[in-house]
């Protein structure tokens, strides 16, 4: 019997999986998509360079090929994961970049098709809280109405000095907006925080963890940083190597988080992945499913579950 409500697989924490199976009745599958938009941070309208730690690809390392339609990827995608699962439904994620970066027409050129695919389940999209303007966010409203919606806001972290040296280009304040504007309209929102950046101690990253937790939102993803080639951060980290998280301390810390996110929240991700071809560091990250197992060891370890510290 599973020592948590929200698991069925044994887990001390409110697994994607399990939250999916319960919408769904069935395996579902996200499908990582490129739509080619740019973010603010990258083009010039609020800086340029980009996030220091954000790859080349904008973070869509794993994710289809721009030059191809997004309906062409969602099938390229698609049938690939189904030799895996294939009782298995889908659901297109645009990952890479800044996705509501452009026009509410704009984007209902490039989500339509995916949206009328007969194997869409829905549909989850990656941006910025200072990419949501009122047109686009009547058209997400539309889709929320039509169809399962989760919208996914990096935020990294609630430190604005924090966001100040990875360039993030936009302030905690900012994001509170994008979450609030969202949440009227009754939108599922994921949050990304990323551990380990620079300047950060653990309480740091414990007190993100606990001020999103009292906030109106779906699901939480908590990544690693991933140190990479061609980044700001990898020129960095090559001329004058600085230290990084260890697994135990990642591992400790992740648990620590956990405890503090209310039950309710699902949590899609304890830890990233970087492209194996460009990681400089950490190189123990390329066993996650170490670190994965970990995470349950330590849990289990103290006898606690996600939400056994939390306020909310």
């Amino acid at each position: 019997m599973s020592p948590f409500p929200y698991s069925s697989d044994n887990k001390r924490y409110h697994t994607w999986n399990y939250h999916l199976r319960q919408v769904f009745g069935t395996k579902v599958c996200k499908v990582a998509l490129d739509s080619g938009l740019t973010c603010p941070n990258r083009d010039g309208s609020r800086g340029a360079g980009g996030c220091t730690y954000c790859s080349p690809r904008r973070s869509g390392d794993f994710s289809g090929s721009p030059s191809l339609p997004l309906a062409v990827q969602f099938e390229l995608g698609k049938r690939e994961m189904a030799k895996k699962w294939p009782s298995a439904r889908f659901l297109p994620y645009l990952q890479a970049g800044s996705s509501t970066y452009a026009p509410a027409e704009q984007l209902r050129r490039l989500w339509e098709p995916l949206l009328s695919h007969p194997d869409t389940a829905g549909l989850c999209i990656a941006t910025r809280a200072d990419c949501l303007p009122p047109p686009v966010l009547d058209y997400l409203e539309e889709i929320n109405r039509r169809t399962y919606l989760i919208v996914e806001l990096g935020l990294q972290t609630i430190h604005d000095a924090t966001a100040k040296r990875i360039n993030r280009c936009h302030t905690y304040q900012e994001f509170l907006q994008g979450v609030q504007a969202l949440s009227e309209r009754n939108i599922r929102i994921c949050v990304h925080l990323i551990n380990g950046l620079p300047g950060e101690m653990p309480e740091m990253m414990r007190q993100s963890a606990q001020a999103v937790g009292r906030l109106p939102i779906h699901s939480v993803k908590l990544h690693l940083l991933h140190v990479l080639r061609d980044t700001p951060l990898g020129d960095a980290y090559s001329a004058s190597p600085f230290p990084l998280m260890s697994r135990e301390e990642y591992v400790h810390l992740v648990c620590d988080q956990l405890e503090l996110l209310p039950p309710h929240i699902v949590i899609q991700r304890l830890t990233g992945d970087g492209d194996a071809r460009a990681l400089l560091a950490p190189l123990w990250s390329r066993r996650k499913r170490e670190v994965l197992n970990e995470i349950d060891r330590e849990l289990s370890r103290r006898n606690t579950v996600q939400g056994a510290k939390s306020q909310v």
